[in-house]
């Protein structure tokens, strides 16, 4: 969670993420991994291990002393082929901009070094600290007329989410389904990373209404910011409503057929799926109870071996576990639902708001 920052907007910050103009970030590979920036390339001035060893010599010797380390470590053959991974990204990338930690030292030295090979490129000012800040002033004022999606799971929330240009896709930018049952294989963002992506895209979101879906307040291990979890407690709901039958076979087609494409692209075995499975019953143990956790896993091994369908297991979940939970919590909320009806239904609905 991070705190409300007081000072007004920086607009050139503003201008920069609203146009995402490519960036060179010439921070160290550890910095880019906790946070990065859309449209941003990593090509480090200093490895881990220089930077480790230049903050080192700073707090020992101070600054002329590691500035001096800084240059012993990055010169001959490392600093031709560091400032070549520059060139080569400026010239695919005309108006890159430079940018370090806090626009100073590093990315200044970059600058001279590009301007000495034959490329001049503007650095970003207040470096990824200032754009930073920015992002999170933009998540802490959400000023729209808010919609929340809602619908039992398996009712396809996140496909009409994306159809509709109102709307942010939250599960998208967070690389997760949502669910106990909602990771992929490819690993979710920091939660720095996953802020300054939602505040991109809102700056980029040109409508009055602002569409999500319902989500707790963490989507897998990524929190949502507190002002957006707020806005969403008390935004109206437009509630898709679908069949039993219609959820299992949207959840199968997604859940198993999708994953087995997915697994297989990875070079991954089937048997990786029925792992998965079991994983996530193990994450909602305590909320299904000993004898759902023994049927629904039992289920599920079945399903593995081709004894039974997966849809079993699936049927055996959403009616168990995952209806009765969303009942409870639609009561609390009922007053707010403003629309329901099918897919199709509320899809036409939201399309309407401007």
């Amino acid at each position: 969670m991070h705190t409300s920052p007081t000072e007004p907007p920086n607009q050139a910050a503003l201008t920069l993420l609203k146009q995402q103009q490519p960036l060179l970030d010439v921070r160290a590979p550890g910095e880019f991994q906790l946070g990065r920036l859309p449209n941003s390339f990593n090509a480090p001035i200093l490895s881990d291990e220089e930077r480790a060893q230049v903050g080192t010599t700073y707090k020992q010797d101070g600054h002329d002393a590691a500035v001096a380390l800084g240059h012993r470590l990055v010169s001959g053959e490392i600093r031709e082929k560091r400032v070549a991974a520059w060139q080569a990204y400026c010239q695919a990338n005309p108006d890159a901009l430079i940018m370090c930690w806090r626009g100073g030292q590093r990315s200044g030295l970059a600058q001279q070094w590009l301007g000495e090979a034959g490329l001049i490129r503007e650095k970003v000012p207040g470096g990824f600290k200032a754009l930073r800040s920015t992002c999170l002033q933009v998540l802490d004022t959400p000023r729209k007329k808010w919609w929340l999606l809602s619908g039992r799971t398996g009712s396809a929330k996140t496909v009409l989410i994306q159809t509709l240009p109102q709307s942010v896709d939250l599960e998208g930018l967070a690389n997760h389904r949502g669910s106990a049952f909602g990771r992929r294989l490819t690993p979710q963002p920091t939660p720095v990373t996953f802020e300054n992506a939602l505040a991109v895209d809102y700056l980029n979101h040109s409508f009055e209404s602002l569409i999500v879906e319902d989500e707790s307040r963490t989507i897998g291990r990524i929190g949502l910011p507190p002002a957006w979890h707020a806005q969403m407690q008390q935004a109206p709901i437009a509630l898709v409503e679908a069949t039993l039958e219609e959820r299992i076979e949207h959840i199968h087609a997604e859940y198993v057929q999708d994953a087995r494409l997915e697994y297989a692209a990875a070079g991954l075995p089937e048997t990786e799926l029925q792992t998965r499975y079991e994983d996530a019953v193990l994450r909602i143990n305590r909320r299904l109870g000993g004898m759902r956790l023994t049927e629904l896993t039992h289920l599920i091994q079945q399903a593995s071996s081709h004894q039974c369908d997966h849809r079993d297991w699936i049927r055996y979940l959403l009616t168990e576990y995952y209806d009765p939970m969303y009942d409870f919590q639609l009561q609390r909320k009922a007053d707010r639902v403003q629309f329901r009806g099918s897919r199709q239904d509320v899809q036409a609905f939201l399309l309407e708001r401007p």
